[in-house]
């Protein structure tokens, strides 16, 4: 299976995925957890880019296109042999993070969008997409809290851009609630992590099959 984690920033992806990535093990299911942008040694330079505060002049047209490149080689290098091995991928952000990000909150052509992410992509789409919604209030402050570093450029932006990013979620989940799970993520991390389990709990001896 190929599992992917949305949302906007700070909503608790990452630590969503490590934690599921545990209680998958532990039912003897082999899986794979991945990210982006930065999921392949290529990556991790596209998103030194990406993510630079200092990279303030970086065009949305430019900005759009290194996503995409990281998610070329990403899916080349990294998800389709995992998923041909028979691994479950989990995967912090894929192509609806561009979709919402670059479109919704840039402005950049849906259409354009749509093509370049069925090419990087190879046509590949999540089995389950699992969107942690929380206010972005919540989130920000979650995401400020966390960083030693200081802010990477999109914690930079303005609210008014998370609220773009959030709506552009709600509205792909909305579209597609065959593959989109809505997950209250303003809850606490063992709450989150139960609704998750107790929705994906099914799938589990399709994976024992599998590996």
């Amino acid at each position: 299976m190929f599992i992917t984690f949305e949302g906007i920033e700070g909503c608790g992806k990452t630590t969503q995925i490590k934690l599921l990535k545990r209680n998958l093990e532990k039912q003897g299911i082999a899986c794979k957890a991945t990210f982006e942008p930065g999921g392949t040694a290529v990556g991790k330079q596209i998103r030194k880019i990406l993510l630079d505060s200092r990279n303030r002049g970086l065009t949305p047209l430019a900005e759009l296109m290194l996503y995409e490149a990281d998610r070329a080689q990403h899916v080349e290098a990294l998800i389709k042999p995992a998923l041909e091995r028979g691994l479950w991928v989990l995967c912090d952000r894929f192509f609806d993070a561009t979709v919402v990000y670059q479109g919704f909150a840039r402005g950049q052509d849906r259409e354009m969008i749509a093509f370049l992410n069925k090419k990087a992509t190879q046509d590949l789409v999540p089995d389950l997409t699992f969107l942690l919604d929380c206010p972005v209030k919540i989130g920000l402050a979650r995401a400020n809290s966390r960083n030693n570093k200081g802010q990477d450029r999109f914690e930079r932006e303005k609210r008014a851009f998370h609220r773009k990013v959030r709506s552009g979620y709600l509205e792909l989940a909305g579209k597609d609630p065959e593959r989109y799970v809505l997950v209250n993520a303003a809850q606490s991390v063992d709450a989150v992590q139960k609704e998750i389990l107790k929705y994906i709990g099914p799938f589990f001896s399709l994976g024992k099959r599998e590996v």
